[in-house]
């Protein structure tokens, strides 16, 4: 049997994209400009910081979808399940268990990843834990993977069908998906999933799906760093 790999890392690529800041003015101003609105295409964006600081802070959020990011994410199964709860202006095509050999990639927390959870449902709060409860859990994880995959390679030895001998592997193994979005989309994916200061509106995620969020985010603001500035002055609020 192959070895398992522990991860405690997630993987985030840029693809493609057709993305750029001055996408949401050639967008805006079609309204007022009809035709002419594209002479915007080749515009200095930042001569036009104001327009992109104005949509946003009123939330008109049709302008910023006019432009395309696909991403490759490589991330725990548990990661996936939280993600396609995002299905405004999302678009995803993930690994299949029925038609290839799953790997051995699982998931295990770091060092540093809060263990300890207290408090009551939507007030939850956390704690590192001590290195005794760490090492307890890299042990419970570690064991019940080598367990699990175990299995799965007995299963597909014995020609049970990949589909089936599937169900015995759990949520922390890792899979790859190709996401597709736009910024408003994704500005929205940010405000749940990414925990600031300085956002209006509080959120909680989980730290795993964060770390996709914060790898996400990074890529976008590269592309769009007019857009990215005025999400983050206006609260991280999604137009």
């Amino acid at each position: 049997m192959t070895e398992p790999d522990f991860r405690h890392d997630v993987s985030v690529t840029l693809v493609k994209s057709a993305a750029a800041d001055a996408d949401v003015l050639f967008a805006a101003r079609v309204s007022t400009a009809g035709e002419a609105s594209l002479a915007e295409l080749d515009a200095d964006p930042g001569k036009s910081k104001g327009l992109i600081n104005y949509l946003m802070r009123d939330r008109h959020g049709t302008p910023f979808e006019h432009n395309s990011m696909t991403f490759l994410v490589q991330a725990p199964i548990f990661v996936f399940r939280e993600f396609h709860r995002h299905r405004a202006g999302w678009s995803y095509n993930e690994e299949s268990g029925r038609y290839r050999e799953l790997e051995p990639v699982f998931y295990t927390p770091a060092a540093d990843r809060p263990l300890v959870q207290f408090g009551r449902p939507g007030k939850y709060e956390f704690a590192e834990g001590t290195a005794e409860q760490h090492e307890r859990t890299l042990t419970a994880m570690e064991s019940a993977y080598r367990h699990s995959y175990a299995a799965y390679q007995e299963m597909l030895a014995a020609g049970i069908a990949r589909e089936v001998a599937r169900a015995v592997l759990p949520v922390g193994l890792f899979s790859s998906m190709y996401a597709t979005c736009n910024a408003r989309s994704l500005m929205h994916f940010l405000s749940l999933r990414t925990k600031r200061d300085n956002a209006k509106v509080p959120s909680f995620p989980q730290r795993e799906i964060e770390m996709v969020a914060e790898r996400m985010e990074a890529e976008w603001a590269a592309l769009m760093p007019l857009t990215h500035a005025a999400f983050e002055t206006h609260g991280r609020v999604a137009p």
